[in-house]
């Protein structure tokens, strides 16, 4: 019985919209990828452009959702978190469609730069949203859901990328969050972010203040943690999984590996990981432990992946896949980042780690690519690893246990 009644508050029109929004979210960020050769041939471009363009793109894409990240999480706190949730979904939606009806190359890249925009902002407001409404109880239960069902449209951008043309595939999504934002009404704005407005003299820091972050060395040491600790995650996602046909080489793997099916394989363990890594913090009742529990794993893991000399296609994709679940501490992490502040700087934080997480992904391919030219990719991948891993523990170590804490207060 008190399951049962636990239920509707739990599965409220909140944690369904941030589910869903987090769902087209990752539909637009994986389907870049899926349909870039074919976009890229039908505007013109063949051979070495194809990699030169695409790599722009990408960049161009990440270049705004890191501005996105910080634009949207500001906004989240001065404005209040449905402002951001469903601003952030209209943004991308329309870049989405519009990216469907572009003829060249310039204009890809602007449409890209503006749906990155869109993108930073979705994840960030859902969790911050979900995590001030539910109770402490079930905050964890909340983001796991909201985590789950997002990285499923990663599955979803696969299939429709695979079956229409790239032009349609863009279409889909944009229609799909349009539809979304018909789910704005009963909604309700986050209670903790009304009471702030109300007391907003007695916050240390300005609403959505981001200099705050860094000003102070406590915060920023607590920021810069929950941003460590994600690492690990888009260096499965940026260079195991990218560069798996150079690094499948470098292990003689018994057959080529594509990396369009790496990254889709990952994804599938994600959807996995993020439910069980939910449901083991519940039963726990710790976020420290769920983090401590999966990047053991994923240290496991890759050290099983540079071991794979010789395999199979086979099993390097089920190697993927394991890979996916172990580093499926998504939602856990954009969860410690919204419950390691106050509701004057949570939406910031909360939507610039996940952003910034993503980032780290340019330094650490930089870092691979400069160290694969003097020791070889398997080395490079290998060095890259084991420095975010170790930093990722380190990191873990010393962020305080918040899963029953009561969030709302102020800095």
């Amino acid at each position: 019985m008190k399951t049962q009644s636990a239920l509707p508050k739990l599965l409220n029109t909140a944690v369904i919209v941030a589910a869903l929004g987090y769902f087209v979210d990752i539909y637009d960020l994986v389907l870049f990828s899926i349909v870039r050769v074919t976009s890229l041939k039908s505007l013109g471009l063949d051979g070495h452009d194809l990699f030169t363009r695409g790599v722009m793109l990408l960049d161009t894409q990440m270049a705004g959702m890191l501005c996105g990240g910080i634009f949207w999480g500001i906004l989240g706190d001065k404005k209040g978190r449905l402002s951001v949730l469903f601003g952030s979904i209209a943004m991308y939606s329309v870049a989405n469609i519009l990216n469907g009806l572009v003829t060249d190359v310039h204009q890809y890249a602007w449409l890209r730069f503006f749906a990155g925009v869109g993108l930073a902002g979705e994840l960030g407001a859902g969790i911050t949203l979900v995590s001030e409404i539910l109770h402490s109880s079930q905050r964890g239960l909340g983001t796991m859901i909201v985590a789950s069902v997002g990285v499923s449209g990663a599955i979803l951008a696969a299939w429709v990328g695979e079956i229409f043309d790239w032009r349609v595939a863009y279409f889909i999504g944009g229609g799909l969050g349009l539809c979304l934002l018909a789910l704005r009404i009963g909604v309700v704005e986050s209670g903790m972010f009304i009471k702030l407005k109300d007391r907003a003299h007695e916050a240390t820091v300005g609403a959505g203040s981001i200099w705050a972050l860094f000003n102070n060395r406590a915060r920023f040491a607590k920021y810069l943690r929950c941003i460590l600790i994600g690492v690990p995650i888009w260096y499965v996602i940026g260079v195991l999984d990218t560069f798996a046909p150079e690094l499948g080489k470098s292990l003689n793997l018994a057959e080529p590996v594509s990396a369009a099916r790496g990254i889709l394989f990952c994804y599938l363990g994600l959807i996995f990981g993020d439910m069980s890594s939910g449901l083991i913090s519940q039963k726990l009742k710790s976020r420290r432990q769920v983090v401590f529990i999966f990047l053991s794993l994923t240290t496991l893991l890759v050290g099983t992946y540079f071991l794979m000399q010789g395999a199979s296609a086979f099993s390097f994709y089920v190697l993927c896949v394991a890979l996916g679940f172990a580093t499926g501490y998504w939602a856990i992490l954009v969860t410690i980042a919204a419950e390691q502040f106050g509701t004057n700087l949570r939406s910031t934080v909360a939507t610039t780690v996940p952003n910034f997480v993503r980032g780290s992904v340019v330094p650490m391919t930089l870092s691979f690519r400069a160290l694969g030219e003097t020791l070889g990719v398997f080395n490079g991948g290998l060095i890259v690893g084991s420095v975010v891993l170790v930093l990722a523990f380190i990191a873990a170590w010393g962020l305080p246990e918040t899963f029953s804490k009561d969030l709302n207060y102020v800095e």
